[in-house]
Formats: C-alpha cells, structure tokens, sequence
C-alpha cells in the first residue's frame, strides 16, 4: 500500500494530477490556499470535462487565519419561470429530464464563486495575483488539448447514446463523430476563448456583462427556462458553515441545500453506536455501524433538507445533541434496518489545498449528471448542468420545485478542526456515496490510526447508487475478505460485489496539516488524481 505525500510550504489533492500542479504553481508564486484552489478550478473544468464545467455549481469550506471556519455558497437558483406549471405546460408533470435544454433550468454558480474567492482572498488574506495568472493554466490546456483519461473515454461512451443528440455535444465531446479515446489529444476552443474572457473582464461578466447576455439567448433558443435577468440576479453567498464535535475534532461543513447535513449527522451518530471502533477499518461490524448510521441520516435530509429558505426547521437544529441521541437509539449492531430508498446519482470533483500559513480549502464542482444536461452553448462552449433535474413536481414533496429555488444538492466539501492542533480537508465525488466516503477515510485516519493514502486505499463500499450505477444495494469492492461480506449478508444486508477499484465507490482525497507544520496527502488512485506538494 503506497505511503502519503509530505509537504512543508503548500500540498493539493485533485482527483486529476494538473489540477494539483496548477494549485501547487500558484503557491510556489506565493499565492495563498484559495488563489491556488482557483486555479485548479479552472484546471479541473477542462481536464475532466466529464465529472464538471463552468457550467455547474460550486462550493467552499475555508479555514482561514486563527482556524476560523467560513464558507462560500457559489450554487445558483431556478429560473423565476421555472414552475411547476411551467413544466405540465411542457407535457411534463411526472418528474424533470436529466437531458436537455428543459434540464438546465437552474443558474450556472461556479464562477461566481471563484470571483468572490478572489475578492475575499485580496481583502483579507494578503492575495495579490491576478485572475488572468490563476486561469493561465486552464486556458493553455483548453487551446492546447488536454490527454483524454480513461474515465473520460469511458463515460463518454456509455452515455452517448442519451447524449449524442443533445444540442452541441457531439461537436464538442466527439472527435469527428467519435468517442475521444485515451491517450488522444482533445481541444475545447471555445471555452479557452471563454477562460480567457473571464480572466479579462472578471467574473462578472458572467453573469451580468455582454457574455451573459448572449448565454441567456442560446439558453432560451434549446429550450431553457433561464433568462438574463435569472443571471443578474445570482450571488454566490459567504456562509458559516454547519458543524458538529466528534471524539478529538470538531467537524464542518456545507449547509443546505448541499448535503453537508447528512456527512455531518453520519458521523455523529457513529460515535453513539457501541462495537465498531474496535473491529478493524475493513470489518463486517464497521461497514455495518456506517451503512446503518447513514440509513438514519437520509431519512433526516429526506423529511428536512431543501433551499434553508425554505426549510422547516433551522438546519443546526438537527444537529442537536438530544435529536442525535434519539435517533442513535434506532440503532441494532446485530440486523440490519429496512432499506429500499432509492439514492441520487451524480457525479463530481473534489478538491483539498492547504498552503504554509495553515489556510485550508476544501472545494466540490459539478454539474451533477455526467455531462450535465448535455447541452453545450454554441459561442461560448459552456456545458450547462442538470442540477435542477433534483427537483421533484410534486408539490408536497420537501424539495418540490419553485422559482427561484435552490435546488437539494448532493455536493459537500468537508473539514476538520483536531484536538491536537491539526486540520484535516477531506471529500469526493459520487452523488450520495459523498457523505459515505467521507465518513469512511475520516473514521479510518481518527479511530484506526491510518495514514490518508491508507485510508483511502482501503477497499471501500456505497450503499446505494451513484453515477453510473442503477441498483440501491450495499456495493463492497471484491477486496474485501469474503468472510466479512457473508456477515453483512447474515445482518439482512442486500450485498453486492463491485469491481477491486471501482471508481463508483468515489474519487476520495485527503490533506492534513499537522499540529508541527508538517503537511501529508492522499488521493485515489481510482482515479486520475494526485497529491502535489513542495
């Protein structure tokens, strides 16, 4: 099992091995954390256009100077003619299309959230470099031609047949009608023009200069409910985030409409469960404890979580420790609970930076589907997300559709604060497995003393679907030891064996920054990822 990565004066993990590198340049210039998660960012979208774009949403928990956690909510609203009404005057009342212009019904949020990344990186933590050199990278390799990766070449094919024919993806995501293979050499034009744009102008321009007046207009011509005053009126938001204490930490993260809740709530109510901390990382009793603490906390977020405005309780409320107590009452180390809820699927990108004065960044993207709503703007290259697609038409539902609603978000970058000193960024990609995984690599390091690459190398399990994938059941890689797997199945565990390193089971990283200054990583190598340091 490969060891962590070592740094002393700035460490990135990224699920794509540029995206490090162009966060670790920036902190060799003297850039700081959020400077540097900018640039990989920007990287990211156009390295692994599969898993997100400029046309997703984003969100950020920092630890900023003398450990004071914050936040950034970069994620965008419905269009305000984005009704149910709207829809069944479409023909549509049963659910929302995944595909589509009618898909991309939500704004695009992502680049306003590294516009006030910028901002808040300037007025209060010394920043100095400009846009134009944090987006360097991801403009030459848009114009220049990134190296198709396997996974690229592999979604693209399984989805093209959903995909082909949605407006403007074949032009962009084929090669002369063909899926890109890996290794090959794949120019998005269009987007470096666009990159290249916003370095110019600022990120404003997306959402309220000339460029955003033209994307409202090829939204509306596929089809889209979005307009140019649905751009004017979007913000990312700075926000404190939601946290918990657990046995030597104190957690943080998103708060709704992300999932943040659910990652956070897993994890406390494992602390009140009995057994497990003493049976190994990969035991039967340990994926037992999670899979049933993660059981409990979807059907928190499945009564509760929604746009906060529209919420009926506070979200910090259900992280109270008397309603966690309750509910880890529910908890049986010997049967499994009932299941059969059906999971959300989706896919992502994480990202973790932490630079040599102790500011910490953990960072998710996406455009939720693989390939979003599929629909590419002819002049600006944009591939617009689906996240909207979340929103049910049922108008009893939690996260029923309005306008002007954020949509529930399965997106949830996490962070630690440790007893000892240290600080901890963690996370991954993978619709509802996020919060799983997370909680998996966070209790392997704190309660069985792994190193991060370790934990994360660890055979791993999803209870659930996650992109690519269609059954609900307890999916564990066939690395772990058949005798564990056949004391799920005798707890009443529907299980099922996946692949030795199935990137379904997510695209993990980790970054510590220990109490001596002393920087360690580790990535996944389920993925394209690495940790870059110095």
């Amino acid at each position: 099992m490969a060891q962590s990565i070592y740094g002393r004066r700035g460490i990135a993990v990224a699920p794509h091995s540029l995206a490090a590198e162009s966060a670790v340049s920036v902190l060799r210039e003297g850039g700081n954390a959020l400077e540097a998660m900018i640039a990989a960012a920007a990287t990211i979208a156009v390295v692994y256009p599969h898993m997100n774009s400029i046309g997703g949403d984003s969100f950020w928990v920092i630890n900023g100077p003398g450990n004071r956690p914050g936040g950034i909510d970069a994620s965008g609203r419905s269009a305000a003619a984005a009704s149910r009404a709207w829809y069944a005057a479409q023909g549509i009342t049963g659910s929302i299309p995944f595909r589509s212009g009618i898909a991309a019904l939500t704004v695009a949020g992502t680049i306003s959230g590294w516009g006030a990344a910028h901002q808040l990186s300037s007025q209060s933590l010394g920043g100095r470099l400009p846009l134009s050199r944090l987006l360097d990278d991801a403009i030459f390799l848009a114009r220049e031609g990134i190296p198709v990766t396997r996974s690229q070449a592999n979604t693209t094919q399984a989805k093209l047949a959903e995909l082909k024919d949605q407006p403007g993806f074949a032009q962009t995501f084929l090669t002369q009608g063909q899926v890109p293979q890996a290794g090959a050499l794949f120019k998005q034009g269009r987007l470096a023009d666009t990159l290249a744009l916003i370095a110019r102008k600022g990120t404003e321009e997306f959402y309220r200069g000339a460029f955003a007046k033209q994307m409202a207009a090829e939204l509306a011509a596929v089809g889209s409910p979005l307009t140019l005053a649905d751009l004017q009126a979007h913000q990312a938001k700075l926000i404190d985030p939601l946290t918990v204490p657990v046995a030597g930490a104190q957690l943080y993260n998103m708060v709704p409409p992300s999932q943040g809740l659910v990652s956070l709530l897993i994890l406390a109510l494992m602390e009140r469960f009995p057994g497990w901390k003493q049976a190994g990382p990969e035991s039967a009793a340990f994926v037992h404890a999670q899979v049933e603490a993660t059981k409990l906390a979807f059907r928190v977020r499945d009564r509760y979580l929604t746009d906060p405005d529209f919420m009926a309780l506070p979200p910090a409320a259900l992280l109270e420790s008397a309603r966690i107590d309750e509910l880890a009452r529910e908890f049986k180390s010997d049967v499994a609970l009932p299941w059969g809820k059906k999971t959300d699927p989706g896919d992502t990108i994480w990202m973790g930076v932490i630079d040599g004065n102790g500011i910490a960044v953990s960072f998710i993207q996406s455009i939720y589907h693989e390939f979003g709503s599929g629909v590419v703007l002819p002049t600006s290259g944009v591939n617009w997300q689906n996240r909207g697609c979340s929103f049910s038409l049922d108008p009893k539902h939690v996260n029923t559709l309005e306008p002007r609603k954020k949509p529930f978000h399965t997106l949830n970058p996490a962070m630690a604060q440790l007893a000892d000193g240290s600080s901890m960024v963690y996370g991954t990609m993978g619709g509802d497995g996020q919060p799983q995984t997370q909680a998996t690599i966070f209790n392997r390091v704190m309660r069985y003393g792994d190193h991060p690459q370790q934990a994360i190398e660890r055979p791993r399990w999803l209870l659930g679907r996650t992109w690519g994938q269609s059954s609900d059941s307890l999916k564990l890689e066939s690395r772990f030891d058949p005798a564990v797997v056949a004391q799920l199945r005798a707890l009443g565990h529907e299980v099922e064996t996946i692949a030795a390193w199935d990137e379904g089971v997510g695209h993990a990283g980790m970054l510590i920054r220990h109490a001596n200054g002393v920087l360690e990583g580790g990535f996944d190598p389920r993925s394209n990822g690495a940790v870059a340091s110095f």
